[in-house]
């Protein structure tokens, strides 16, 4: 009888966590502290709601840590949740753990940075080429194309930051050759890393004119640098906003920001799970827009709700 009593339990419990598991999404971006995620975060929320579901949100401690992501979205697949929205930390250590979701039958949506695995739902991203582009123009403009300029990178191996790169250095090639790109480095998710590789960019080319960080915490470090040096003649495009780079737009030590939407980002990624799951076909492939923000139109009408921080932004606009 006792037996009997602590099977029918166990089988209540697992019916129990099943019935849960399906109605809960899994949604692992690459950090949880910046702005960035956080806006990620509101956007898959509102998007799980409209349908009747849950997100699971989880994420690596540091940006960099790519078997910490495997762990998490292991452990996600194991639970057979409804499905998994993904920013994969590194394209080619997270697309097996892609592939094993996909084979146990979760719609695998990958959003932010892609992975090396056709094996995905859909793909929610920046064009992050044509984001690297619009900052090379932007240089190009404002130093009359011509002078060094240097590059503060994210991560080797990480897809959005190193297309990003790969534009920047694309426009700068083919039309505008009184540039040059003089330095190439990375601040590994790490603001004083960031900082770092700054000061030692500024002190081995004192005679540097502009500066591209492709993504929040390398353009926190960056701008760190510059500051500590009083260095506001470099002009200095960064990507991605929150707060502090908006007040030093406004005040000269950055010159222009490139802005992406990761509210939609999070809310389309979850909105394709929820559409296969319930039998409809999503798009295979979102790219979303990047956006030059300077003084001329930072307090544009259209453009103030981009950077309003993610919960302010769902709370005053009531969500999607």
């Amino acid at each position: 009888m006792r037996f009997l009593l602590l099977l029918c339990a166990s089988l209540l419990l697992l019916t129990a966590c099943q019935s849960t598991s399906e109605k809960v999404i899994g949604v692992v971006p690459k950090g949880a502290s910046h702005i960035f995620w956080l806006t990620v975060k509101a956007g898959a929320q509102k998007a799980a709601a409209e349908s009747g579901y849950t997100i699971e949100w989880n994420a690596p401690t540091l940006e960099v840590d790519a078997s910490r992501q495997k762990d998490i979205v292991d452990s996600m697949i194991t639970r057979r949740l409804a499905g998994i929205a993904l920013a994969p930390v590194d394209r080619k250590a997270l697309a097996g753990t892609v592939e094993r979701g996909a084979a146990a039958g979760l719609p695998m949506a990958i959003f932010d940075s892609d992975v090396d695995t056709p094996n995905r739902l859909t793909y929610v991203a920046t064009d992050n080429r044509a984001g690297g582009r619009l900052a090379a123009r932007r240089l190009a403009e404002v130093l009359g194309a011509k002078g060094k300029v240097a590059v503060i990178g994210f991560m080797p191996g990480s897809a959005s930051t190193m297309e990003r790169e790969e534009g920047f250095r694309d426009e700068i090639r083919a039309n505008f050759p009184g540039m040059q790109i003089v330095v190439e480095t990375y601040g590994m998710a790490d603001r004083a890393k960031a900082m770092a590789v700054t000061e030692n960019a500024l002190t081995a080319h004192p005679d540097l004119a502009g500066i591209f960080a492709d993504n929040e915490s390398s353009s926190a470090g960056a701008l760190q640098a510059i500051k500590s040096r009083q260095a506001k003649n470099i002009k200095f495009v960064a990507f991605d906003a929150n707060e502090q780079f908006v007040e030093d737009l406004r005040v000269g030590w950055i010159d222009a920001l490139i802005l992406q939407d990761p509210y939609q980002m999070g809310y389309e990624s979850v909105k394709a799970i929820t559409t296969k799951l319930n039998g409809g076909a999503p798009p295979l492939r979102r790219d979303l827009p990047a956006t030059l923000i300077t003084l001329a139109n930072i307090d544009a009408k259209d453009i103030s709700p981009m950077i309003l921080p993610s919960v302010q932004r769902q709370i005053t606009q009531g969500g999607h």
